[in-house]
């Protein structure tokens, strides 16, 4: 990765862009961290605006708890491409950490999706989301972007976010000051 700013770094070969920001001000997060089936389901429903909410976890970033979710939307422009992103929030009462990646497609539009369609029936490819069962959103929770197809698709943009977060959240360290703030 390549430094663009004092907080933001990028790869050029992929386009993949990784953040690091402090938000001044309450989280906006539509549930607290320990109630992870109200999260979610408010999560899915807010991103289905624009995209489709993948995955959200509570995780732990050098002991202090956060919220990782993982999402898909589409990039402007005529070729449908998709961008997936990772977003690591550590709230606090009155601010908030995030660390993010932005991973978009290369190569062929849709590779992924279709290789992995020919496996399933419409009905299994499609399933119901599993935080919301009957949301339908800008984009559709899809079977293929379950973590068992990513060793298949290494190179793909979710794959490629998914081992960011692998490699970023077990080695993060955050300010001890940031860390005694009051908890969100």
């Amino acid at each position: 990765m390549q430094q663009l700013d004092n907080t933001t770094w990028g790869n050029p070969a992929t386009r993949d862009v990784v953040a690091l920001t402090y938000v001044n001000g309450a989280p906006d997060l539509p549930a607290r961290l320990h109630d992870l089936q109200r999260l979610r389901k408010r999560l899915a429903e807010h991103h289905a605006r624009t995209g489709c909410l993948i995955e959200a976890f509570v995780v732990w970033v050098d002991q202090l708890p956060a919220l990782l979710r993982v999402e898909k939307t589409l990039l402007p422009g005529p070729r449908g491409d998709l961008v997936f992103a990772a977003s690591i929030v550590v709230p606090k009462d009155r601010c908030s950490a995030v660390f993010q990646i932005i991973c978009p497609e290369t190569g062929v539009p849709g590779e992924r999706e279709t290789a992995i369609g020919r496996r399933f029936r419409r009905e299994q490819m499609c399933p119901p989301h599993p935080y919301a069962p009957g949301l339908h959103g800008r984009l559709p929770y899809l079977r293929s972007d379950d973590v068992e197809f990513d060793s298949e698709f290494p190179d793909h943009a979710l794959t490629r976010t998914r081992r960011w977060i692998a490699d970023t959240v077990p080695n993060v360290r955050v300010d001890p000051s940031f860390a005694a703030l009051p908890e969100f």
